[in-house]
């Protein structure tokens, strides 16, 4: 029983149809409504014509679903050459029978009310237009040219009706686009009751900067996103920026990748975390762009795409800069790995801005990002519109575990409070570069705010730019602090002549010694030969000493056997006697 039911909840569950239109399916959770008509919205201007061509072509191409235009006011020639320049080749899909385009030309004349209204003619030129090609999508633009005449609301709801349950039988996924009203979504403030689906489109002006928005005001019978949504109009189309990535659910990756500059990854203890945000902040001349030319040098060197948002300076301007302080950007652009986008802060408001970068993000699909500087963002927005614009573009990039670094310029000061666009707490590593002034000069010092899930070092570092890039300069110490610039030079003078003068002293030193050596040597040598000389003389008289003695005792041995031979003879005699 439990698995029929959920069957038949399966089969009851609302069929989505992709629209193609990047964005447009992941605020909807998945499409428009399959065989049902959705209703576009939205003033002069707002992108309604757009959305509902691009519906249609992204469904023949991409889908298989050939579809059907049919527009009130322009001419088939008329759009052709408007979406030209967004790459759609309507001649040829007609041709190719993926889309059939038909105006429907509704004059003055042939919209006085008189008599019983009646929408026949229209279904029969529709069904026709349908079936000739096989039809799965409808596009209608505008219903106000279609019922400019009726004053009628009664029976203008009853044909509206009537429109949207034929193309509900039709069995066709319908676009039906409608001019704002006042007051109202549209000008006659019913089309919205019978729709299945509605989605208004808003183009505001704010310090005389428009930004575009979309918004589902309802849509029957699924959940669908209930934000503002920014989108955006180039040349590749109609593309929305959604906020479901908006969020904490993004994943903690613990690889770590280097900013360019070794001494900076040894005071992190190992570099950036992939997929963190880095925020560089200072004043004017401090540095921050050298800093990010270094992480995209890096980024690059290691075969990564690297995304640089540029707001204040031009990509050759950029290329020929680094290279005073010899990084070369230019061959990593013509490798593929670097690409460069520019633009004015004041070109456009700040949601345009997000939909742009999020656009060239899907295009480029960048492991790094580089925005060059966020600051500018405050000529087009206010400080809470500013934070909650970079707080989507963070967690955007999060989700997509891309490393960012962004630079920011404070005023003078201490700027380890707050930046200016107020994002620090959004950062995970935050680095702080000053202008330091000492002994009459300004020297560039460096350290680190925070750095989140790292033991970094707590040092202020002089950050010094050379023709190799840059240098952080070990900490040296004085009488009076750090020594910076001039004075850390003067005391390395002062360090390396006193090691000279230390060096020259214990040389003197050695020699004065080594002359000592060989005259005590020397006092050795003599006092060694006078005693030879006197050990020879000693050796020589125990010698001849020694030869007396035995002399001595053989003749005293001579004179021993000379008496015992005298003293037989005196015996033999006296025998011979007796």
């Amino acid at each position: 029983m439990a698995a029929r039911n959920r069957s038949q909840k399966a089969k009851l569950a609302l069929v989505k149809c992709v629209s193609g239109v990047r964005g447009l399916d992941e605020v909807t959770f998945g499409g428009l409504p399959r065989g049902r008509p959705t209703l576009i919205c939205g003033g002069a201007g707002s992108g309604k014509t757009l959305l509902a061509m691009e519906f249609l072509v992204r469904g023949a191409l991409e889908q298989g679903e050939p579809g059907v235009f049919m527009a009130f006011e322009e001419t088939a020639q008329e759009l052709a050459e408007n979406v030209a320049s967004l790459g759609f080749d309507l001649e040829e899909m007609v041709a190719r029978r993926q889309l059939c385009i038909d105006h429907v030309q509704l004059g003055r004349a042939q919209a006085v009310e008189t008599g019983d209204y009646s929408l026949d003619g229209l279904f029969a030129r529709l069904e026709h237009a349908i079936d000739s090609i096989g039809a799965k999508r409808v596009a209608l633009d505008t219903l106000e040219v279609l019922f400019a005449g009726l004053t009628d609301t009664g029976i203008l709801r009853a044909e509206l009706d009537r429109l949207f349950r034929w193309l509900k039988d039709k069995g066709v996924t319908a676009l039906v686009t409608a001019e704002r009203g006042d007051g109202a979504l549209t000008r006659h403030g019913l089309e919205e009751y019978v729709s299945d689906c509605v989605i208004a489109l808003d183009q505001r002006v704010s310090n005389q900067v428009a930004t575009r928005r979309l918004r589902i005001v309802k849509y029957r019978g699924t959940a669908h996103g209930s934000n503002e949504y920014p989108f955006l109009i180039d040349e590749r189309g109609f593309s929305v920026v959604p906020l479901t990535s908006l969020g904490l659910e993004h994943p903690a990756l613990t690889q770590r990748i280097a900013s360019g500059v070794p001494k900076l990854d040894a005071m992190l203890g190992g570099g950036y975390y992939r997929g963190s945000t880095v925020l560089a902040s200072g004043e004017a001349g401090t540095g921050k762009s050298s800093l990010a030319a270094h992480f995209v040098s890096a980024a690059c060197a290691r075969g990564e795409r690297c995304l640089y948002f540029a707001f204040e300076e031009s990509p050759e301007q950029i290329m020929r800069n680094m290279r005073s302080i010899g990084i070369e950007l230019e061959p990593w652009a013509r490798k593929g790995l670097l690409r460069f986008h520019t633009a004015r802060p004041a070109s456009y408001g700040l949601e345009t801005h997000l939909a742009t970068i999020h656009t060239r993000m899907d295009e480029f699909k960048p492991q790094c990002v580089v925005i060059d500087p966020v600051t500018g963002f405050d000529l087009v927005g206010g400080y809470s519109e500013i934070k909650t614009m970079l707080t989507r573009l963070v967690d955007m990039m999060k989700a997509r575990g891309i490393t960012a670094m962004m630079t920011d310029l404070t005023p003078g000061g201490d700027p380890a409070g707050q930046t200016d666009v107020g994002i620090s707490s959004l950062i995970d590593t935050w680095l702080v570069l000053r202008n330091l002034e000492q002994a009459g000069e300004r020297n560039r010092g460096l350290y680190i705010i925070k750095s989140r899930g790292m033991k970094h070092s707590n040092q202020v570092r002089e950050f010094v730019l050379t023709a190799s890039g840059v240098d952080l300069v070990d900490v040296r110490l004085g009488p009076e602090g750090v020594l910076l610039g001039s004075a850390r030079l003067a005391d390395e003078v002062r360090e390396r002549d006193a090691a000279l003068q230390g060096a020259h002293e214990a040389r003197r030193g050695r020699q004065t010694l080594e002359r000592k050596r060989r005259a005590l040597e020397a006092q050795i040598a003599a006092q060694r030969a006078e005693f030879e000389e006197e050990q020879q003389a000693v050796e020589a008289a125990i010698a001849e000493a020694e030869r007396g003695r035995q002399a001595a005792l053989q003749a005293r041995a001579e004179l021993a056997g000379t008496r015992a031979g005298s003293a037989e003879r005196v015996t033999s005699t006296k025998g011979k006697t007796s």
